[in-house]
């Protein structure tokens, strides 16, 4: 178990490290709101990711798993200040894998530093615009998790300052997004979606947002196949 003080928090981070790869490349793993934690990564692309040669960076988002709870900070800006401070020292671009808010992060981060990011995998999730956050404020009002009864998300996320269309635009580096047919995630994130210049998306009929616990198999064979297209030499 390994915390780092970033962004004046501490954080819950787990690395795991190739075997006899020198130099490899660094993929960075985020999870979802209120009830993920890094777990649902940890027992389903992880390893995979490890066996494919890549370092991989996994972190329990702020108020969640491990990671410090604190009573306030939890705009979008405050989740991508967090990745910051964690990426600070990272002296190559990563790909960041986001699940559900956990890819809404990674877009915040590649909206601010689209030259250090490598490419990006989103799991039911989109960048941040409005359609996705008010999205996001019905499902916080109608489920209530128990995150919001002990931190001011509730009110705190839905009022982010999101980038502008124009540095979303700005993100360059290829991006595969994966939805649950039966989730309305597709539909919220076709706005975010549209303003993208390399993005491939796959539908996989019949799942729900818990598509990556659900489905790892056919999740990490659809990875896999973007990786060696898109970084056939692991570059």
């Amino acid at each position: 178990m390994t915390f780092v003080q970033a962004n004046g928090i501490r954080l819950h981070v787990q690395e795991l490290n190739p075997a006899g790869v020198l130099a490899p490349r660094t993929a960075v793993l985020l999870h979802g709101l209120a009830a993920d934690t890094m777990a649902s990564w940890y027992f389903t692309l992880a390893y995979p990711l490890v066996e494919q040669g890549f370092r991989v960076v996994l972190q329990d988002l702020r108020g969640h798993g491990r990671s410090e709870h604190p009573a306030s900070g939890y705009a979008l800006a405050d989740f991508v200040d967090d990745l910051d401070a964690l990426l600070d020292t990272e002296s190559e671009p990563v790909l960041l894998f986001g699940n559900s808010f956990g890819g809404t992060v990674a877009f915040g981060y590649a909206a601010r530093h689209p030259e250090r990011v490598a490419g990006i995998v989103a799991v039911e999730s989109s960048p941040p615009t409005q359609d996705w956050f008010d999205g996001m404020q019905r499902r916080l009002r109608v489920r209530q998790p128990a995150l919001a009864a002990t931190t001011r998300l509730r009110d705190e996320l839905p009022t982010s300052v999101l980038p502008e269309p124009a540095s979303l635009a700005a993100i360059r580096c290829p991006v595969l997004c994966l939805y649950g047919g039966r989730s309305p995630v597709h539909g919220l994130a076709k706005a975010g979606l549209g303003l993208l210049s390399r993005v491939r998306t796959e539908v996989y009929p019949g799942q729900r947002h818990s598509l990556l616990v659900d489905k790892p198999d056919e999740v990490r064979a659809t990875v896999t196949d973007w990786l060696r297209t898109e970084f056939p030499t692991g570059d």
